[in-house]
């Protein structure tokens, strides 16, 4: 089912027999969903463009690079960065904003920025009664009751169906400035990049690649006369780790962490955790390869296929979700780590408000013993 209108999604939804699994453009299907296809990928355009107000109404279907063509031309930009899944999970769909809201997806500069979520404004979703329910606005303030907003971003569908989103942007950087150093241990590689983004820098993008020859990088941003300063500024700040070089552009380099290009064959884990942890972390799983962003609190893990990550990690501040991996090893792991017993009565609790029938996206972020059969 691909619906063209908002009304068409709402009387899809509402007709529903079964089971429903949402997707956008089809890029991001790393989870297990069961049911008759709901593309919003038909519900496309743009509703309304406010450069002046930074302001940004867009359908859910509409892709993501004629969202990013349109702001370029504007000099602004989606300042969280979102990333592209395809190459690591091989799909050949087009990704959509929708899609990036629906999955929260963010890159390497929500250290700095935030996520999508935080610049999220307001939606507009069908729930699973096929009602259609609106949430924010235009500008950013505070709410009561339900902050539907930030709920839908990261919830995957299983609270409802995008058909409208608005989004605060940003302008581009002038410039930036990236220091590169090779051979780092990753210990020593997340220390200077705690270092880094404790320093007054203004640091927007820190990440350490371990895979093949081993590159720290650190971003900075903004003016190119500021950019050039703070760089000479964390390069002394940070000599005792090596010799730092600047690369005045370096976004190959950026997008390469953003969609973490550099992981080769295996099943890929996406671990949240405190920086300081991410080390002992990765170095738990033998031959597994790495890439830490955001100062070492988010890492990517590519292990061998079948691999239970959450049994070799054992208990940590933090999660691991399977982003690539066989059909069987995630009907036999679960994609999503299982949530602790208050939280996840509060997000059945939201799915029984929002999707009583039980049709959006059944067992997607369920575990194992929980999912439908």
């Amino acid at each position: 089912m691909r619906p063209g209108t908002e009304h068409e999604l709402a009387q899809m939804v509402a007709g529903a027999a079964g089971p429903l699994r949402i997707i956008g453009g089809g890029t991001r299907s790393y989870g297990v969903a069961l049911g008759e296809v709901l593309s919003t990928a038909g519900l496309g355009g743009v509703t309304l463009y406010e450069p002046g107000a930074l302001t940004l109404v867009v359908q859910a279907g509409t892709p993501l690079a004629e969202v990013e063509a349109l702001l370029a031309r504007e000099g602004q930009c989606l300042p969280f960065e979102p990333m592209d899944h395809r190459g690591l999970l091989g799909t050949q769909g087009t990704p959509t904003i929708g899609g990036v809201v629906a999955a929260n997806v963010s890159g390497p500069r929500r250290i700095a920025a935030g996520a999508c979520r935080d610049f999220l404004l307001g939606v507009r979703f069908v729930d699973g009664m096929g009602r259609v329910l609106k949430n924010g606005g235009r500008v950013m303030k505070n709410v009561t009751g339900y902050d539907l907003v930030r709920l839908m971003a990261g919830s995957h569908g299983t609270l409802g169906v995008l058909s409208e989103v608005s989004l605060k942007v940003l302008p581009v950087a002038r410039a930036s400035a990236t220091l590169a150093l090779e051979g780092l241990a990753p210990g020593r590689a997340v220390e200077a990049l705690a270092r880094a983004l404790g320093s007054p820098f203004e640091v927007s993008g820190a990440a350490h690649v371990a895979a093949g020859q081993a590159r720290t990088l650190i971003r900075l941003e903004g003016f190119a006369a500021s950019a050039r300063y703070r760089a000479e500024r964390l390069c002394r700040l940070l000599a005792e780790f090596g010799d730092w070089q600047v690369l005045p552009e370096a976004g190959d380099l950026w997008r390469g962490v953003r969609d973490v290009s550099v992981l080769g064959d295996g099943d890929v884990w996406r671990v949240s955790a405190r920086p300081s942890d991410g080390p002992a972390l990765a170095a738990l799983v033998p031959g597994a390869v790495a890439v830490f962003d955001w100062g070492g609190g988010l890492i990517w893990l590519a292990v061998p296929e079948g691999t239970d990550l959450r049994a070799a990690l054992g208990a940590f501040d933090g999660h691991a979700t399977l982003i690539r991996g066989a059909p069987d090893t995630k009907a036999r792991l679960g994609v999503f780590a299982p949530q602790a017993g208050p939280l996840a009565a509060i997000a059945a609790g939201l799915r029984a408000r929002f999707d009583p029938r039980g049709i959006l996206n059944p067992g997607l972020m369920s575990p194992p013993e929980e999912r439908p059969a």
